[in-house]
């Protein structure tokens, strides 16, 4: 038997019951969201003129966003916990949030007067931003990765790392309805920088605890 038809062979030995894990993946999908959002509710809460806010077109855009790209990286996750999956059209959805950020970091340099800007870039809670945003994805990172054991990914790594970005996008989303720096030059310099974080540490514990 060829190398390259042993390979397929195991793959499709390894292929996990499709239905058994949506089902699984969907649920840790929910709980990782409902970790999240009760952790923020119990220690920071949601900010006082939340209704206000929503008034805002940053803050809708910041939301949204954020929204964007945890359901990106929890499809393209789901894609790659199967062996013989790429993760399609969900790359589309990842690759339109850096696009739609740098189009909104342009529109308020354009807007906004220039001795203004790194006060916008600064903000009030960069480092509340760096540090809550990994502790809130601690949980829903916990369960998604249980849930891609289920599976059978043929890139740990990679896996580990759509997790990591799932649950980064969850949790960022989570503290995005807190956070009142709303600016786009907040955003597109302190949520990447706390998200990639977990990208990173999700990379090194996919290729530990996803290999098979």
């Amino acid at each position: 038997m060829k190398t390259d038809d042993l390979i397929d062979l195991l793959a499709r030995d390894a292929k996990p019951p499709r239905f058994r894990f949506a089902t699984i993946f969907a649920a840790a999908v929910l709980a990782g969201a409902s970790i999240a959002g009760a952790v923020m509710l119990a220690t920071i809460g949601v900010r006082p003129d939340v209704v206000t806010a929503m008034d805002s077109a940053r803050f809708v855009f910041k939301v949204v966003l954020m929204a964007v790209l945890a359901v990106g990286a929890v499809g393209a996750a789901f894609r790659i916990g199967h062996p013989d999956m790429a993760v399609g059209g969900w790359g589309v959805a990842l690759g339109a949030v850096p696009v739609a950020l740098a189009v909104a970091v342009a529109l308020e340099f354009w807007s906004v007067p220039s001795p203004l800007w790194a006060v916008r870039l600064i903000g009030d809670n960069a480092t509340f931003c760096l540090t809550m945003i990994p502790l809130l994805a601690i949980g829903p990172f916990a369960v998604l990765i249980a849930a891609m054991r289920q599976g059978a990914p043929s890139r740990p790594g990679v896996a580990g790392a759509l997790a990591g970005l799932a649950a980064g996008g969850i949790a960022a989303t989570v503290y995005a309805i807190h956070c009142d720096d709303d600016s786009a030059l907040f955003v597109a310099t302190w949520y990447p920088l706390a998200i990639l974080a977990i990208v990173a540490v999700g990379s090194g514990v996919g290729r530990r605890l996803l290999a098979w």
